[in-house]
Parts: structure tokens; sequence; C-alpha cells
């Protein structure tokens, strides 16, 4: 008898240590489960739109080079489209409730994002911002163009192609209420609202697709046969004016500047329907919100804002090397 309890005490004690390695276990998945599994910081970079502008391929270039360089896991997700900014607040609001070591978001919209970044300060998770800002003192750095700078840089270009002329000039935009479009068109009103002769017939919104953009080109140029000037504020809203000029006939009577850089638009530029464009960084602005979102989860400080910068590209300094490198980036590499 004693023997027996004696052997059913010794199975009891092997179960019971069972029980305590399976919990354990358990536990131990739970928490990879939680911070990714390694180790490595956990980063969700929720971009404007995930579909098509080169830009945003670039961008997530950036992000991910930065996530190899600095040993950190991301995700990189967005809308599909600029527009769906209701998609863009539900991928934060997701984000937010999975508990990532750091956020890096581009607004879609300056006002309407400001709620979840909210979210995101309460859960004590780092938010940085990367092109578009958010009216909110939440996020810990802003990585962006100095985009009041490039708009005033590429309507003073607008400006020397009408000097003398002067003109109408329309401004095509792209989603309305963006941070980085209401910089922009402010800084091009700051140059051309005080350039004599100029008369600025007013801003049309193409909400980021190109085609609207060309559709819109080719109304305004019946509305306005005697239109002297485009500013377009960024790709979309670039090549669809280029397009549309061309297909009308109008390349080269009516001026075009535009923003960002594509393999359409440097096609635009070398047949002169274009006559220059503001080129971002958005590899910079991918690889330093990552950057910044690492330093700031290590409990660093971060700079508030830091300017990734921008610079115009014509087709006369369009083949230097350094420009070279801005019009070609490493894409998907």
């Amino acid at each position: 008898m004693t023997a027996r309890f004696g052997r059913l005490g010794r199975l009891l004690a092997l179960l019971a240590l069972a029980a305590a390695g399976a919990a354990f276990c358990y536990a131990a998945v739970r928490f990879a489960d939680l911070s990714g599994g390694n180790g490595k910081p956990r980063i969700t970079v929720i971009i404007k739109e995930s579909k098509s502008m080169e830009f945003w391929q670039v961008f997530a270039d950036g992000a991910e080079t930065a996530a190899k360089e600095f040993d950190a896991d991301i995700e990189v997700i967005g809308p599909e489209k600029e527009t769906d900014i209701d998609e863009q607040i539900a991928m934060m609001e997701a984000a937010v409730a999975r508990k990532p070591d750091a956020i890096v978001l581009a607004a879609t919209d300056f006002n309407r994002l400001v709620p979840a970044a909210r979210q995101a300060g309460d859960a004590g998770i780092p938010l940085i911002m990367a092109d578009s800002g958010i009216n909110s003192d939440v996020p810990k750095s802003f990585i962006a163009t100095d985009n009041v700078a490039a708009g005033e840089k590429i309507g003073g270009l607008m400006a020397e192609e009408l000097a003398g002329r002067g003109g109408k000039v329309a401004i095509i935009s792209y989603v309305q209420w963006t941070a980085t479009q209401l910089d922009r068109e402010r800084g091009v009103r700051n140059v051309l609202e005080a350039t004599p002769g100029v008369e600025i017939v007013g801003t049309f919104y193409s909400d980021g697709i190109e085609r609207k953009a060309y559709e819109m080109t080719l109304e305004l140029l019946k509305e306005h046969p005697d239109l002297k000037g485009i500013v377009g504020l960024n790709e979309a809203s670039s090549v669809g004016p280029g397009k549309a000029l061309r297909d009308a006939g109008a390349a080269g009577r009516v001026k075009l500047v535009g923003f960002d850089s594509s393999i359409e638009e440097v096609k635009l530029l070398e047949e002169g329907v274009m006559q220059a464009t503001v080129v971002q960084r958005p590899f910079n602005m991918g690889y330093l919100g990552v950057k910044t979102a690492v330093q700031a989860i290590r409990g660093e400080k971060v700079p508030r804002v830091i300017d990734t910068g921008a610079v115009v590209i014509t087709k006369a300094n369009m083949y230097e090397d350094e420009n070279q490198k801005l019009l070609f980036p490493f894409v998907g590499e």
C-alpha cells in the first residue's frame, strides 16, 4: 500500500510539473505574441494610400530599410485611396488596439485623425507623423517637407514663367483639408497673389485621382481659353493636367509646374509639357519615420520637427547626378 501511494505521489508530482511547464509555455507564447516573438520593437506604419502612387512606394521602401538597420518589425498599411479617410481612421484605431510599440502615421486629414491620435497617446504608444501632420500636440515628432516653403518655390517658378505677361492661373490640388495641400496652397498663393498681373481662378480638388485631374483640366481649358498656367500640388494633380495639356494641344502655351516625381512626370519634363516640379524625399521620410519611432521607444529625446527638404527639378537640371537619384529612387529593393 505504501509503495502504491509512493508511486501515485510521484505521478501526481510529475503531472503538476507538466501542468506548470504547460502554463509556463503558454505564458511564453502569449508574451511572444504580444511582443512580436523576438524582442524587436513593433512599429505600425500607416500611409495615405497603398494602391498606385510611386511616392508611397518609395516611402515604404525607406521605412523597410530603416526597419532592417534598426532591427525592428514593421507593417506598412494604408487605404487604397487618399480620399478613404474613414478607412485610415479605422486602421489607426485597430493599430492602437493591437498595441504596437510605436505608430508612424501620414494623415489623410488634418482634423479627423485627431481622436485616433489621442487614443494612441492615452495608450502610451509613441506617435510619429510623417509627410502630413494633424491638429494635435500628441505626436512626438513631425517629419516632412516644409510644404509652405515648397509651395513658395513652385509659385515663384510659375511667376517667372509668366514674368511680364501675367494671366490666369489654376491650382489643382488633391484631398481637401490634408495638411500638406493646405500648406502648399498657402505657399503658392503667398507668391502668386503678390505677383502683378496674375489672377488665380481657383483651387480645384482632384482627390488625388489622375483621371479626375485630367478631366478637370480639359474643363478649365474650355471655361478659361486664356488660361496661362496650372500649378499641380501632388503627383496625380500634376500628371493629369500634363496629359490633358498635351492631348489638347495646349502644352507650352499653358505653363505647368507641379509636385513630386514619377516616370510620367519625368516624361512630361523631357517633352517640355511640364516646366518644373518640386521633388520631395519620400525615402527619407519613411526611413526617418521608423528611425525616430525606434528612438522614441527607447525613451530617447526626438526632434519635434524634421525637415526632409525639397528640390526644384527642371529640364535644365534633371540630368544632374544628384537630381537623377531623386527622380529614380530605388523602389522595391
